[in-house]
C-alpha cells in the first residue's frame, strides 16, 4: 500500500511539474538597442525649398495690402501734422471735426491691418501644414531605412512635449531630412533673401503633424 501511495505521489508530482513547465512564460526576447535621432521639425519645414518658395509667393500676394496700409498710414500722419500746425487757427467745432476724422481713419487702418494679418497667418499655416505632412513622410522613410527606433522633435516649443534638454550633434538629422526632401520635391533653392525677409514660424503652436503608423515592408 505504501509503495502504491509513493508511486501515485510520484506520478502526481510529475504531472504538476509538467503542467508548470507548460504554463511558465517563455524567456523574454533580448531587448533591441534603441537608436534615437533628434530633429527640429518646424525649422526643417521652414528651411525646405518648397516652403521658402511658397512663402515668397505669399509675401508677393500681400504686397498690395501692405502698400494700401502704408498709404492710409501716411494720410493719417499728414492729417495729424496739419491739425497740429493749424490748431490755433481753427474753431473748437472744426478742431473736433478734424480730430474725429483722424480717429475714424485710425480705426479703419487698425481693422484693415488686423484683417490682413489674420488672412496672412491663416494662409501661411495652410502652406506650412501642406509641406509639413510631406516632410514627415520623408522623415518616416529615412528613419525606417536607418533603423531609428525613436525620433524626437527638438523644436523647443514649450507647448509641445517632449522638451530635449541635451542631444549630441551627431543625433541631429534636421539637415539630412531637409536635403532629402529638397531632392524628392524637385523644387530648386529660391534666390537668397535679406535676413529681414526670413520666413517666420506659423502662428499656431500645433503645427507638427501627428505621427503616422510606419509602413509595412
Amino acid at each position: 500500500m505504501n509503495r502504491l501511495l509513493a508511486i501515485a505521489f510520484t506520478l502526481a508530482s510529475g504531472m504538476v511539474l509538467s503542467a508548470a513547465a507548460q504554463t511558465s512564460p517563455a524567456p523574454a526576447a533580448p531587448a533591441v538597442p534603441a537608436k534615437v535621432a533628434v530633429i527640429a521639425f518646424q525649422a526643417a519645414v521652414g528651411q525646405t525649398n518648397e516652403f521658402q518658395r511658397n512663402f515668397a509667393d505669399l509675401q508677393k500676394k500681400y504686397e498690395p495690402k501692405r502698400a494700401q496700409l502704408k498709404t492710409l498710414s501716411d494720410e493719417i500722419d499728414a492729417l495729424e501734422k496739419q491739425l497740429q500746425a493749424q490748431s490755433d487757427k481753427l474753431s473748437d467745432a472744426e478742431r473736433a471735426n478734424r480730430a474725429k476724422i483722424i480717429e475714424d481713419k485710425k480705426k479703419q487702418a487698425q481693422r484693415f491691418a488686423e484683417d490682413a494679418q489674420t488672412d496672412l497667418q491663416g494662409e501661411m499655416q495652410e502652406i506650412y501644414n501642406g509641406v509639413a505632412s510631406k516632410v514627415y513622410d520623408t522623415l518616416a522613410k529615412y528613419a525606417q531605412q536607418q533603423g531609428y527606433t525613436l525620433v524626437v522633435d527638438g523644436s523647443g516649443s514649450q507647448q509641445q512635449a517632449p522638451v530635449v534638454l541635451y542631444a549630441s550633434p551627431t543625433t541631429d538629422i534636421t539637415k539630412l531630412i531637409v536635403d532629402a526632401y529638397n531632392v524628392s520635391s524637385g523644387v530648386p533653392a529660391p534666390p537668397a533673401q535679406p535676413a529681414a525677409a526670413a520666413a517666420p514660424r506659423p502662428a499656431t503652436p500645433a503645427a507638427r503633424p501627428a505621427a503616422k503608423p510606419a509602413a509595412a515592408h
